[in-house]
């Protein structure tokens, strides 16, 4: 299956929840879910009806899917890489995510949505460590340094687009960041209190354990 193409509010609207896939938008009155709190489609305004196990399984997934902007064979990947490690499947899992560094860029306040992150990337203006990075997924450890380019600093619709979400997020403490250099650091490994969408994880696990 190929990459999403249709309306994003229509995904949170699936999801019940914000995913926060248009930015500043979603924080206004003019975000989808607020508008319009139900599913889409002709029976979004029926009266709910029971769902099996596995649905609710499969709608955990697809809400982290979608919010952290992952396809299917790559979130199945993770989940195996999640199950290979010490410790809580789920936890693993969602590290695994929030470490990704399109997810992290949007955290540190330095792109308008995770979709935005991974265009700057694959654009070529970010650095970690001094080095260029075009890997929306590319995993970041400890002490890890974000930055842009020198050259896209000079930019007019960067400068005007970090202006503009400066203060978009609540930056977590697992991260440090300096707003006026636009340099941020992996100051330590986020914990499962530090992911920020509503997620049974258990859920995915058990999917996966079929």
């Amino acid at each position: 299956m190929g990459r999403y193409t249709g309306a994003l509010c229509r995904l949170c609207r699936t999801e019940g929840t914000k995913l926060f896939l248009k930015g500043k938008r979603c924080l206004t009155d003019k975000c989808g879910l607020e508008r319009r709190s139900y599913p889409p489609g002709t029976r979004g305004k029926r009266v709910a009806y029971k769902k099996s196990n596995y649905k609710i399984q499969l709608r955990e997934k697809q809400k982290v899917k979608r919010f952290y902007g992952v396809g299917e064979k790559q979130f199945r990947n993770f989940f195996y890489k999640a199950a290979q490690k010490k410790g809580i499947t789920g936890d693993n899992l969602l590290q695994i995510l929030e470490l990704r560094l399109d997810n992290i860029l949007y955290r540190m306040n330095f792109a308008a949505s995770r979709a935005h992150a991974r265009q700057l990337i694959r654009h070529g203006h970010i650095n970690v460590n001094k080095r260029k990075v075009s890997i929306p997924s590319y995993q970041l450890r400890v002490e890890d340094e974000i930055t842009f380019k020198e050259k896209s600093l000079q930019n007019e619709h960067i400068k005007a687009m970090l202006e503009d979400v400066n203060g978009l997020v609540e930056v977590p403490e697992w991260l440090i960041v300096n707003p006026e250099t636009h340099v941020g650091k992996v100051n330590s490994i986020p914990t499962r209190d530090d992911v920020s969408i509503p997620v049974e994880e258990h859920l995915i696990v058990e999917l996966y354990s079929k």
